[in-house]
């Protein structure tokens, strides 16, 4: 990886078209563009991050692509599809999460731990999978942009046996899936919190009915017109 990320200064303003393109290897011209397109959507979403905060996100997304064929971390290599379909899209969830200590279950390139750990700096995020290849690349990414909240496991869940107050999921396709694997690493207050594109079905619902407290929240992802929600678990008897 680019050893002048290290050394890149976080003086960009990303509301405007005048950005420092140091440490940018992947994103070239677009840079502009897609800085304009993240401001942006920040705004709609109604987050507060700094210029510094949304560069790091960039710079995230540069490597992102610079080291996909290596790590195989994304089917999407267009700049601007990749930084709405993975960096917004994450962005969505960020004022619906409880707060708490946070464990991201088949995190592949840190999305969404990666990008929850840049914009809450206060939050202790663990990102876990089992593919060795994207924890070294998260571990490498989390080093170079100086994101001391971020903890890169290799470990399946089912060998992990730390407890967390919000455990979040963005590749499970079954919601009971989801919650079967997560449940044992919930804290007894902790909310459990699957990002879905469309709502679960019924009969999923109804299968979790009895134990849980179920919310569904619609996400409004700027840019994109694909559904998004985000599933908010409990427990009910606690």
């Amino acid at each position: 990886m680019s050893d002048s990320l290290k050394s890149s200064s976080s003086s960009a303003s990303t509301g405007n078209n005048h950005i420092d393109p140091t440490g940018f290897a992947k994103l070239g011209p677009q840079l502009p563009t897609l800085a304009n397109i993240l401001a942006q959507s920040v705004d709609e979403l109604g987050l507060t991050l700094s210029a510094s905060q949304q560069r790091t996100l960039l710079l995230y997304l540069d490597q992102l692509l610079l080291w996909n064929k290596a790590y195989n971390l994304t089917a999407i290599t267009d700049p601007v599809e990749a930084l709405i379909k993975h960096i917004i899209d994450c962005l969505a969830i960020i004022t619906h999460l409880p707060s708490g200590p946070l464990l991201d279950i088949g995190t592949g390139a840190g999305l969404p731990a990666v990008i929850i750990a840049i914009c809450q700096p206060e939050r202790q995020c663990t990102a876990l999978d089992s593919n060795q290849k994207k924890i070294r690349f998260i571990k490498q990414i989390s080093s170079e942009l100086g994101l001391s909240n971020i903890h890169p496991v290799a470990s399946r869940i089912e060998l992990h046996e730390a407890s967390y107050e919000v455990v979040t999921s963005r590749a499970f396709a079954s919601l009971i899936d989801f919650v079967d694997v997560a449940q044992p690493r919930l804290a007894d207050n902790g909310y459990l919190c699957a990002m879905k594109g469309k709502v679960p079905s019924d009969e999923e619902l109804q299968t979790l009915d009895d134990a849980w407290q179920i919310k569904t929240i619609p996400l409004k992802v700027p840019r994109l017109q694909d559904s998004r929600h985000l599933i908010e678990l409990s427990y009910k008897n606690v």
